[in-house]
């Protein structure tokens, strides 16, 4: 933790570096960040210093990203905070995008189920192929409709 500051601030401060140390990032990360509006260190020369309001966001960006919020979203949820200087806004706005993370997440949840189930069906359909199929038996127009290929019979999904 750096001692430097470049104004009279309160509470520790930290260099590019130990931010990035800190949360596994590169430097290049963190002023992309900032680059984005989500962290507004102060300067001290040309250094940036980070407090600890800079730290915290970043930890809230970084966890807003492993839920999988877009960097719009996160940034809203922070300015937020940043407006109304207290929770409650913040909270409310939190539950809908998780909300609405969530609702995405089941119905993706729902289109891998689906896809595994295809999978599954023709891994078995092939297996059976492969099983009723003796040695010499040509991979062409069986091995298209093993996938539902041009003429098959197969588990292919025709719409």
């Amino acid at each position: 933790m750096s001692t430097r500051a470049p104004r009279a601030r309160r509470g520790p401060t930290y260099t590019i570096s130990e931010l990035a140390k800190e949360f596994a990032l590169t430097t290049r990360a963190i002023r992309f960040y900032e680059d984005c509006g989500l962290i507004t260190p102060q300067r001290a020369g040309s250094a940036r210093v980070y407090g600890e309001r800079e730290r915290v966001r970043m930890k809230l960006v970084l966890r807003g990203k492993r839920l999988g919020l877009s960097l719009a979203e996160i940034g809203e949820l922070l300015d937020l905070y940043e407006v109304a200087r207290n929770e409650r806004a913040q909270l409310s706005k939190f539950l809908v995008v998780l909300r609405e993370r969530r609702s995405r997440l089941l119905q993706q949840k729902e289109d891998i189920d689906a896809t595994l189930a295809e999978i599954e069906g023709l891994e078995r359909e092939c297996r059976r192929r492969l099983k009723d199929t003796p040695d010499g038996g040509g991979p062409g127009v069986r091995a298209a409709s093993a996938v539902g290929g041009p003429g098959s019979d197969g588990p292919a999904d025709v719409a």
